[in-house]
């Protein structure tokens, strides 16, 4: 098992559209996660997530649920929160590349980190992100930098993925007797 599968866990609050908690399941399937937890989700299990998560079905059968963000990341030394949108309190933030490099030294290290995705409709709330360590983004175009929360899961996802696969291409590196 891979360090970012293991450690690493995606929180998804009070999910509306159970096609999403499916959609998000197939995108952390493809980049390798699957440590999927579900706050409070409006209909779970759905025959919708079902459906749209394809081969990722694994992923929502061990999803765990809980009733609070506290509960969910009880066990994990650093949180990251995912917004979209610009608030007068400051907190430190960091792009989904820069982010994924920083988790990716977390896990080497075995530090448990879970990062989390607001609602469809509103995100998360500051009372929410302050549980976080450091906010994540993902810069888009600044007409419309709303991505869709499968959409956001599968860039940090990917983000994550290939700062994993960076640094076993480092680690191959440092014994140049077998990348020749």
């Amino acid at each position: 098992m891979n360090a970012i599968n293991r450690y690493v866990q995606i929180v998804l609050v009070e999910t509306s559209h159970p096609g999403n908690i499916g959609s998000v399941a197939r995108a952390m399937k493809n980049m390798g996660l699957a440590n999927l937890a579900l706050i409070n989700p409006q209909k779970f299990p759905h025959q919708d997530a079902v459906a749209l998560a394809g081969n990722a079905k694994d992923v929502l059968d061990n999803a765990h649920i809980f009733s609070s963000i506290q509960e969910a990341v009880k066990s994990s030394k650093a949180i990251y929160a995912t917004s979209a949108r610009d608030r007068t309190i400051e907190w430190p933030t960091l792009t989904a590349y820069d982010a994924a490099s920083e988790i990716q030294e977390l896990v080497m290290n075995e530090i448990e980190v879970s990062i989390l995705f607001g609602r469809e409709d509103r995100g998360l709330t500051n009372e929410e992100l302050q549980l976080a360590n450091k906010h994540l983004i993902i810069p888009a175009h600044p007409n419309y930098p709303v991505l869709n929360i499968a959409m956001s899961t599968q860039v940090v996802c990917y983000e994550l993925y290939q700062a994993a696969q960076n640094r076993s291409i480092e680690s191959w590196q440092d014994f140049p007797e077998y990348t020749s």
